[in-house]
């Protein structure tokens, strides 16, 4: 890169600036021009460049244990709920040995019939005593999986928002991945709270 000189305007202005200035420090002897005004403004210090991405070939599995900023898997969710319920009763209930005393098949509806129906479920059941219910929402398709907000598993999604929050959330104790015998992934057991809690 050229140097390129300062012409005699340029010098007799940057006399002037540095006449009619104040130091910052007094007592300080007066520079000589600054190097940036003989010569071209340096360029500005390179930003620090990203890391190199991981290397991954097809067919290879993706390493989940580092951080992502995909949402965790609806089990993985549910399972790092705290036990609110009789810690040997959870443990039969995780295991299928429990049976449901009631169960509402949501597959196929849609959100806006499947939340009142949850609602109308739910509250009856524990008016009538009941304990443990299944919700059968259905798996969705592998596919759907993929992308952020499942059209086909928005119900998987949805049960266990609608679950934690009024007017559900005041009558369910736990909710829990159904055991392969009742449905597996396509199903959710809601456990309620004693009727008078």
């Amino acid at each position: 890169m050229s140097r390129r000189r300062l012409s005699p305007e340029e010098r007799e202005l940057w006399s002037r600036v540095a006449r009619a200035s104040v130091p910052l420090r007094p007592g300080a002897t007066e520079a000589p021009p600054p190097a940036a005004a003989r010569t071209a403004p340096p360029a500005p210090p390179a930003a620090p460049r990203p890391a190199p991405p991981t290397p991954f070939r097809v067919g290879e599995k993706a390493d989940h244990r580092r951080d992502h900023d995909l949402l965790p898997g609806l089990a993985e969710t549910l399972g790092r709920l705290p036990v609110r319920m009789d810690a040997g009763a959870f443990g039969r209930l995780r295991q299928g040995r429990l049976r449901p005393e009631a169960r509402l098949d949501l597959h196929g509806m849609t959100a806006a019939e499947a939340h009142p129906a949850l609602i109308d479920f739910v509250l009856s059941s524990r008016a009538r005593g009941r304990r443990l219910l299944l919700v059968i929402t259905g798996k969705g398709r592998a596919r759907d999986e993929l992308f952020p907000m499942p059209a086909r598993a928005r119900l998987r999604h949805d049960v266990p928002r609608w679950l934690a929050l009024p007017p559900l959330a005041p009558a369910v104790l736990q909710v829990a991945p159904a055991h392969r015998r009742h449905g597996g992934e396509g199903a959710l057991y809601v456990y309620l709270k004693a009727p008078g809690r």
